[in-house]
């Protein structure tokens, strides 16, 4: 298994939009999880990291969330994208798709 890899910065927002995109509630934990799971564990999210941004994306309005009881019945709190954060999400990924294909345009040129 390879080194963990450390994020970009501001694509941790971009990551946790694009996981609540495709789920329809998640508490702290799953979104963790489900990015670790989707990226092999390359990138693991810690705690310190992950709360902060899911504060950051709430006072933005970019998602909502409400208390509710975990699959082990613990109290945990689910996040929801919002339509706003739909829209963030969309302006998110076409940034990240210009930056990324003008870095492979110097780093694999013709």
């Amino acid at each position: 298994m390879g080194k963990k890899l450390d994020l970009l910065p501001g694509t941790l927002d971009l990551l946790i939009l694009k996981t609540l995109s495709r789920n329809a509630a998640m508490h702290g934990y799953g979104i963790a999880q489900s990015i670790a799971a989707a990226t092999e564990r390359v990138l693991d999210i810690d705690e310190g990291s992950l709360y902060p941004a899911l504060q950051r994306l709430l006072l933005e309005g970019w998602v909502e969330a409400e208390w509710g009881k975990s699959e082990n019945n613990r109290r945990a709190r689910f996040y929801r994208l919002t339509s706003a954060g739909r829209r963030q999400l969309n302006k998110e990924m076409t940034e990240f798709d210009r930056l990324m294909e003008a870095m492979l345009r110097v780093l694999r040129p013709a």
